[in-house]
């Protein structure tokens, strides 16, 4: 049979699964021998039951009857009894900490007679009849869900009638008025009187605690933190002790290093004669921790030795509640406390040279998350800011600048030394030099994994998706915006930490941990300016990072399409180029060559005059590139677009051919001729036709011309001492058939250039693996192969059947809320779906040649979980975007020491 309640004695650390994180860490403090007041936890498994059932498992009912009685025995007084209660707190506790979950009751147990009975026990009227109408205020709040506000009001006006500054303020007969103020609160609005009935108040305030697993902001916090739904919570049932008994008693909060800074020494706060509610609720002024020596020496004595004997033993900043009852210092709760960015990685490494952690394991205490945090520039907070609307935070950071409404305005501003921000309705690969030009993104449509969205974070630009509220009108130059009207001459700053718009100039402060990562130690240091508390967060993360590359196995790469973005790429650490995106480079002034290409007829001048110029113009891309990443292999897609980006919009054409008609014009026979093949191939879903390999075999011409001018780029560098290490990854196989037609005019081509010009060329080419039936032939591939990439982010959308573009936005935001996904695919890699893909691609690979590369260049390769999960299956490197390399290099290591 399961067992559903275990008492603190029962469990430790390492069961919060079963026992929730409050009741393993009170299982492990009690395990210590530390003073935990008695009491037991309820299962995560039981809140399962529950919400199943939609009703309490009955043997639960009957373990909490022989558990509690333990209790009783063990406290020789019983739950509410009228003449010495035993009281309870009733709290809740997941494996995770979620704010969002239902608030602690306190006394449970207080009723109309053993209200008297405490007041005798204690000999303090006033602490029995403030507990009480605590009791009736949480209860009915936080079981009865009653508006809070209805007690917090009632109590502030007894305190203005009775002249008081603070409750504690108010006499025995001032809260033995307001008890009954608080009943008939809990009448008006259930209908029922306060339950008197010590038992019945437990039950209901334990039912409630699995209730709130559910309540939407619970939901919410879990979609944030990407936390489970199915885990449940636990319930924690304790014995109360007081800090409201008088001038020898209090309650507090500690932590055992500064969670802000991680700096070691005093941090806490506490206040004597107060339950633990009013500490968090900010009701009261709090006390620093440090002045409770001189409060109750030998209680701070005793806690602080208790902190240091938590911290010894978790090897960790711990977070700490604790109780002081007449002078006696109870263990309410410790976990392993939340901190900053800076403060993870400061708090790692003082571990480390403590000799309390290994290098690995302060290597486990840090994320990939933590360390972007560090990497944004951030808006200054004490700046004055006129909020001018709210989108979708994209892609932290802060950005300031005149408005850019396309491609020329921030490239014009770019040039005379101006900031700008691009401003659109939603992006697309031609606004790519206005995104490179601008500081930053907004746009009034999208979501996080938009166009917009994802670009600007592999770019490290600040972007805001998704503010509705603007309207652009790119033509007139203008977006409204509630009562403004804003055009170029107007200066805007976006947070992308919060999605927050600013009218005006806002002040900006740049990251020293950025520096660092782009040019080295002392160059950040130097740019710390002096704070010593940041060159001590640029060395801890220097130390973290550095062990991180020396345990990673995989290598890490990056996403760069241009000679800057290599630049950056090697300045973070990248260890060549994993995609080059081709594609990028014939758009803008060169996209009527390409133009020219697709609606030329095969072998005519036309085609064959457009592909040399295209050829002369790619050699110098990648002359330049080549250039960059000496010694660095750098793989170069061959180009993929959907067709539709390197024609002329159809509509237009039509309308305009149908205006010339009918206002009697003549029409002109190129733009005739222009809608008849642009007809021809217009396409219903172009994502699925004619791109990739099958436009390189479809026009064959336009896959060589990259491919000589890849060669005869690389051939010319080695003829200057250098080392090029280009190679060529064929897009969106599915067939090794088509992969073998590339392959052998590619190596014609590479021997061709290598006698010409007296040089050995050794290009390796291979496939990028992007569609299912690529993964489940991957053996056959592989053999025509020299190397796999995975490009995940079309590998989601053909495994899942979702054009991004189209459903990101639309439905993925009610997906997420009915927990279809836990978050988007297009984010983070669907392990049990697109995942299983990869792995059946890496395993058939494998069989087939057992040492062929393997990597990963969709946007995943930046994600942290994601990484883990390619570092389980074997893949050989990750690629991303420039900006997430240092987060790459810094998960790799994490997955290797957690893998072990």
């Amino acid at each position: 049979m399961v067992k559903y309640v275990y008492d603190f004695t029962q469990g430790d650390k390492d069961q919060k699964d079963l026992l929730g994180g409050k009741g393993a860490n009170l299982a492990e403090m009690t395990r210590l021998g530390l003073p935990v007041p008695p009491g037991f936890t309820i299962t995560t498994e039981a809140c399962r039951a529950y919400l199943k059932d939609g009703a309490v498992p009955e043997e639960l009912q009957t373990e909490v009857t022989v558990e509690l009685r333990k209790v009783e025995d063990q406290m020789g007084r019983r739950l509410g009894d009228p003449a010495d209660p035993l009281l309870v707190s009733v709290r809740s506790g997941a494996k995770f900490s979620m704010p969002g979950m239902m608030e602690t009751v306190l006394n449970i147990g207080l009723n109309d007679e053993s209200v008297l009975g405490l007041a005798a026990m204690s000999q303090n009227e006033r602490f029995a009849w403030d507990s009480y109408r605590r009791l009736i205020q949480m209860f009915g709040k936080t079981v009865l869900d009653i508006d809070g506000d209805l007690f917090s009001d009632a109590l502030e006006e007894m305190k203005a009638d009775r002249n008081a500054a603070a409750d504690t303020d108010l006499v025995a007969a001032d809260l033995q008025e307001l008890v009954g103020t608080f009943k008939q609160i809990v009448k008006d609005a259930t209908g029922k009187d306060f339950p008197q009935n010590p038992r019945e108040q437990m039950d209901l305030a334990i039912e409630a605690v699995f209730r709130s697993w559910n309540t939407e902001r619970a939901k919410i916090y879990r979609r944030r933190e990407r936390i489970p739904d199915d885990l449940g919570t636990a319930v924690n049932v304790q014995t109360m002790v007081f800090g409201n008994m008088g001038d020898t008693s209090g309650t507090g909060v500690c932590f055992t290093r500064d969670p802000s800074t991680g700096h070691s020494g005093v941090y806490g706060d506490y206040l004597m004669n107060a339950q633990g509610e009013d500490v968090v609720a900010g009701i009261r002024n709090t006390l620093p921790l440090a002045t409770l020596e001189t409060t109750d020496e030998a209680a701070y004595k005793e806690l602080r030795a208790i902190m240091r004997k938590l911290e010894t033993h978790y090897q960790d900043l711990c977070d700490i509640e604790f109780t002081i009852e007449r002078g006696k210092l109870w263990m309410l709760q410790t976990r392993v406390g939340k901190r900053t960015a800076a403060a993870a990685f400061r708090v790692a490494t003082q571990l480390v040279d403590e000799k309390l952690v290994t290098n690995d394991e302060a290597l486990e205490r840090v994320t990939g998350e933590q360390l972007t945090q560090l990497m944004f520039p951030q808006i200054d907070p004490e700046a004055e800011k006129v909020l001018i609307t709210k989108g979708m935070a994209a892609s932290p950071g802060a950005a300031v600048g005149h408005i850019a409404f396309n491609n020329a305005q921030a490239e014009q501003f770019a040039a005379e030394g101006v900031r700008c921000v691009l401003v659109r309705r939603e992006t697309n690969p031609e606004d790519l030099p206005g995104m490179v030009a601008a500081e930053g993104v907004l746009t009034a449509r999208g979501g996080k994994t938009s166009h917009a969205a994802v670009v600007a974070r592999g770019m490290g630009k600040t972007c805001i998706v998704g503010a509705e509220t603007l309207n652009i009108n790119a033509e007139e130059g203008t977006v409204k915006v509630g009562d403004y009207v804003l055009t170029s001459d107007d200066i805007i700053a976006i947070d992308g930490s919060t999605g927050e718009v600013f009218l005006g100039e806002v002040a900006v402060q740049d990251s020293p941990v950025t520096t660092y990562l782009a040019d080295g130690l002392e160059a950040g240091i130097a740019a710390a300016d002096g704070d010593e508390a940041t060159i001590d967060l640029i060395k801890s993360v220097d130390r973290i990072l550095s062990h991180a590359d020396k345990v990673r196995k995989l290598q890490v790469r990056a996403n760069a399409d241009t000679p800057v973005d290599s630049e950056r790429a090697v300045d973070f650490g990248a260890e060549g180029i994993g995609l080059c995106r081709t594609e990028h480079m014939f758009l803008g002034e060169r996209r009527p060559l390409v133009e020219r290409v697709i609606l030329s007829a095969p072998e005519s001048t036309e085609r064959t005059t457009a592909l040399g110029e295209l050829e002369v113009l790619q050699k110098g891309d990648f002359l330049e590139m080549l250039e960059v990443m000496n010694g660095l292999p750098m793989t170069v897609r061959l180009i993929d677009p959907p067709l539709h980006e390197f024609l002329p919009d159809l509509t237009s054409l039509e309308v305009k051919v149908a205006v010339a008609k009918a206002t009697g014009q003549p029409v002109d026979p190129q733009d005739e001729l222009m809608l008849t093949e642009v007809r021809r191939l217009h396409e219903q879903n172009p994502m699925l036709g004619l791109r990739g390999v099958r436009l390189g075999i479809y026009l064959p011409g336009l896959f060589l011309l990259q491919i000589r001018a890849l060669s005869e780029a690389a051939a010319e560098l080695k003829s200057k001492g250098l080392d090029p290490r280009p190679e060529i990854m064929v897009p969106l196989v599915g067939s090794v058939r088509e992969l073998e037609i590339i392959r052998d005019e590619a190596e014609a081509t590479i021997a061709e250039v290598a006698s010409r010009y007296q040089v050995e060329l050794d290009i390796p080419i291979g496939s990028m693996i992007e569609l299912p039936r690529a993964a489940m032939t991957a053996e056959d591939l592989a053999k025509a192969s020299d190397f796999f990439s995975f490009g995940t982010n079309d590998l989601t959308q053909t495994v899942w059947g979702f054009s991004r573009d189209d459903v990101e936005g639309v439905f993925f935001p009610t997906y997420i809320e009915n927990s279809i996904f836990r978050v988007s695919p297009f984010e983070t890699i669907d392990v049990h779906g697109v995942g299983r893909v990869v792995a059946e691609g890496v395993r058939r690979a494998r069989e087939s040649k057992p040492n062929i590369k393997l990597g990963v260049c969709g946007e995943h390769g930046g994600d942290p979980e994601s990484i883990h999960f390619f570092a389980e299956v074997g893949l050989d490197y990750v690629s991303c975007s420039p900006f997430r390399v240092p987060v790459a290099r810094l998960e790799a290591g994490r997955a290797a020491v957690l893998e072990g």
